[in-house]
């Protein structure tokens, strides 16, 4: 996958970001919503894919802990590798920033996800039971599972 190009994110690229979040995720993070992170003090993300974005990841970096606040990659794209690239990339930045772990939650229902995370030298500690609300009315709340990636 190293062939794919990785790229800082800027803040124009919030309309991006949101159009590719709105389509992996059912509840899509809005333009103004991506602004707002990517303007918050010690965030930083990488967009992947040439004219296309085919995926990217958001973090934040403090006091030594970093945090994934979102890592999506477009449907057409999973599976070869991409998601992999980003983690790796993202946590590599953490790691050169200062960071000593590097934090992530995902649903217990994404078990796609859940691989990718224990496959990319994540392990679960933790889980916040209920925490993603119902997708519909005949779903039921999901559990958040809590990973970290130890970056020294």
């Amino acid at each position: 996958m190293s062939e794919v190009p990785v790229r800082d994110v800027i803040l124009s690229d919030a309309a991006v970001l949101a159009a590719l979040h709105g389509v992996c995720f059912d509840r899509g993070w809005s333009v103004e919503s991506m602004q707002t992170c990517l303007a918050a003090p010690g965030t930083f993300g990488l967009i992947a894919g040439h004219d296309l974005a085919l995926g990217m990841v958001l973090a934040r970096l403090s006091a030594g802990e970093a945090e994934i606040l979102t890592i999506c990659v477009h449907p057409d794209n999973r599976g070869v590798g991409v998601g992999r690239l980003l983690l790796d990339r993202a946590a590599a930045l953490a790691r050169d920033q200062g960071g000593k772990r590097l934090f992530l939650e995902v649903a217990a229902r994404n078990a796609a996800a859940g691989a990718l995370y224990r496959s990319a030298n994540f392990r679960q500690i933790g889980k916040r039971a209920n925490y993603y609300p119902a997708e519909t009315s005949d779903d039921m709340p999901d559990d958040a599972l809590l990973y970290v990636r130890e970056l020294e």
